[in-house]
C-alpha cells in the first residue's frame, strides 16, 4: 500500500520531487503551494496527484493538510520551514526540507526535541548541505585520524554567456542567503564564523579554471558533529573565474546585502533560468591512516539530463535526488531514529544505491596521494 506525502512547495525543485516520488509507484502525493499556476503546472504531469492552495503561514491550515500523510517535505523558502516543522511535530509526521540556513536548523532541532517516538525531523536534505555531507563523510571513514576536510560545491552553467558567468537555477533566496550570511568553520580546531565572500581561491579541474569562496551554510551540522576531531573544516561554493568580483562589488561595494528583496528582484529580472548546467561536488581529506599523512578525493560531475522523456537541469536533479533518496530510507524503515537527524548520519552506501540517490553514481575521480596505501 502506497504512502501519501505532502510536498508543500511546487517551484522547481518541487516538481522534481515530484515527478521523482511520483514516478517510483510507491508514495502517493499531496501538493500545496500558493501559486495556482504553479499547482497546475504539476498537475498535468501528474494527475494522480491532490493539488490544494495553502498558505503557509496558517497552521491550522498546515495540520489539517497533513492529516492521512505519514511524511512531509518542504520545498519552501527557509523562513517558512519552522512553522512547517511546528505543524509536522502536532500532527505526528516525519518532516524533511532543503534548507541551507543554519538559524532554521537550530529552529527545527529544538522543535524535535518533542518528537514522538520513531518520528524523525531531517533538515537540509539536497545538495549541499546534503549529499556533500553524506559523501564526505563516507571519505573520512576511510582514514585512522583526519586533519583536514574540504568541501567545494558548485551549480555553473555549461555555457556561461553573461559577465556574471551564472545563471540562476535554483530559489533566489536560498542563493542570496548563501553570499550574505555568517560562514561556519573549523580553524585551528576551533569553531569560527567567517565573512562570506572571503578566502577566495582557484584551482584546475579536468583542464577548467574554477574559483571558489565562503558560503553560507553549505557545511550543514557537520562543525558541530567533527569539533575536536580535525583541525580545519570548511566549505566553500564553485564558480567561474570573475564571478566573485563582480558580486562582492553588487553585494558590499552597492550594499545590496542589505537590500535583499531589491537584489532577488534585480536577479531574477535580469539573469535568466537554464537547464544546461552542470553540479561539480569535490571533497578532499586529509589525515593519516597506517601511520601515514595522505590525502584522498571525491570528485563529481553532473550534468543536465532527461528522466522519462522530460529534460531537467542538474541542479534540479541532484537537489531533489538527494532529498529524496533520505525520504526513501527513512519511509522504507532502512534508517530509524527519533528527533533530529544528521545529513552525516545517512550511510552513504545506502543512499548512493537508492533508487533515487543513484542519480549520484558517476565514474567519481577517487584518489589517494600515496603509492604505499593499499
Amino acid at each position: 500500500m502506497s504512502q501519501t506525502i505532502l510536498l508543500i512547495g511546487a517551484g522547481k525543485i518541487g516538481r522534481m520531487i515530484a515527478s521523482l516520488l511520483n514516478d517510483s509507484g510507491d508514495y502517493q502525493l499531496r501538493i500545496a503551494d500558493r501559486v495556482p499556476a504553479a499547482l497546475e503546472r504539476i498537475q498535468k504531469r501528474i494527475p494522480s496527484a491532490e493539488t490544494h492552495a495553502l498558505n503557509a503561514d496558517s497552521h491550522a491550515d498546515l495540520v489539517h493538510m497533513m492529516q492521512g500523510c505519514t511524511a512531509v517535505i518542504s520545498a519552501l523558502s527557509f523562513r517558512e520551514n519552522p512553522g512547517v516543522a511546528r505543524a509536522a511535530l502536532e500532527a505526528g509526521i516525519n518532516y524533511f526540507d532543503l534548507t541551507e540556513d543554519r538559524q532554521t536548523t537550530v529552529a527545527v532541532k529544538e522543535i524535535a526535541n518533542d518528537a514522538v517516538p520513531g518520528q524523525v525531523f531531517v533538515p537540509q536534505c539536497g545538495l549541499a548541505p546534503g549529499f556533500v555531507t553524506i559523501v564526505s563523510k563516507h571519505v573520512m571513514e576511510w582514514f585512522d585520524e583526519i586533519d583536514t576536510i574540504r568541501m567545494r560545491v558548485g551549480a555553473l552553467p555549461q555555457h556561461p554567456t553573461n559577465a556574471l558567468s551564472y545563471n540562476l537555477t535554483w530559489s533566489t533566496d536560498g542563493l542570496i542567503n548563501e553570499y550574505c550570511n555568517p560562514c561556519e568553520e573549523i580553524h585551528a580546531h576551533e569553531i569560527k564564523n567567517r565573512l562570506p565572500l572571503e578566502g577566495l581561491e582557484q584551482f584546475t579541474l579536468d583542464g577548467n579554471v574554477y574559483e571558489a569562496f565562503n558560503t553560507s551554510g553549505g557545511l550543514g551540522t557537520l562543525c558541530e558533529t567533527m569539533h575536536g576531531q580535525v583541525r580545519e573544516l570548511n566549505y566553500k561554493t564553485i564558480r567561474y573565474p570573475g564571478h566573485h568580483m563582480l558580486m562582492k562589488f553588487l553585494l558590499q561595494d552597492l550594499r545590496l546585502a542589505d537590500r535583499r528583496e531589491l537584489l532577488k528582484d534585480v536577479m531574477e529580472h535580469a539573469i535568466p533560468i537554464t537547464f544546461q548546467d552542470v553540479v561539480i561536488v569535490f571533497c578532499t581529506v586529509t589525515g593519516k591512516r597506517n601511520g601515514q599523512f595522505v590525502e584522498k578525493s571525491d570528485l563529481r560531475k553532473l550534468y543536465a539530463q532527461e528522466v522519462k522523456g522530460e529534460q531537467w537541469s542538474a541542479i534540479q536533479l541532484t537537489t531533489g535526488a538527494g532529498i529524496c533518496a533520505v525520504v526513501d530510507l527513512v519511509q522504507q524503515d532502512q534508517i530509524n531514529g527519533t528527533g533530529f537527524l544528521k545529513q552525516e548520519d545517512v550511510p552513504f552506501d545506502l543512499f548512493i544505491n537508492n533508487r533515487f540517490g543513484r542519480y549520484y553514481q558517476t565514474d567519481s575521480l577517487l584518489s589517494e596521494k600515496s603509492n604505499f596505501i593499499k
